[in-house]
């Protein structure tokens, strides 16, 4: 068997297993806590009296505002692909989105792309964006082949492949 064949059969036997964009994550995450602490410390710090005093709702749209940066850098954190045996579940900025494995038809992630792209088999394409090649793009790549090996071996493109030889 090839590296990918074995790939395939441990990925199968380690079902369920989620893509993300790990290091992607960790800086968004890590930005959003760093900033609103920084916002809050500089709500609480400012004089409260003088030429220019902060009133306390001042300080509250700031520590609000710090919370709102961090809610949406942990929005931007949050996609992710899910495949297990049943399926594959896409989770994005918004939407999260459950696929059978017939449904998706191929896998690409071609250069320039963003974020990997799910042709289904309605003629639709379903952004994937937990599989991204931004920072970590040697992950990404293995993670997409890896997905396109498990949807050729358990979605409808194996079985039409299957039917072609």
């Amino acid at each position: 068997m090839s590296g990918i064949e074995d790939g395939v059969r441990d990925a199968l036997a380690g079902l369920p297993r989620t893509f993300r964009p790990v290091l992607t994550r960790v800086v968004l995450l890590t930005l959003g806590v760093a900033l609103m602490v920084a916002l809050t410390i500089v709500a609480l710090l400012m004089p409260h009296d003088g030429a220019s005093p902060w009133s306390t709702g001042d300080r509250a749209t700031v520590i609000v505002l710090g919370v709102l940066i961090a809610a949406t850098l942990a929005l931007l954190s949050r996609p992710k692909v899910v495949v297990a045996a049943e399926g594959i579940t896409v989770v994005n900025l918004m939407v999260k989105r459950q696929l059978a494995w017939a449904e998706v038809l191929r896998v690409n992630l071609r250069p320039g792309d963003a974020w990997v792209h799910l042709d289904l088999a309605d003629g639709t394409t379903l952004a994937a964006m937990g599989i991204q090649p931004g920072i970590a793009k040697q992950q990404a790549l293995g993670d997409a082949r890896l997905l396109r090996s498990l949807v050729e071996t358990l979605g409808e493109a194996h079985g039409a492949a299957a039917a072609d030889h």
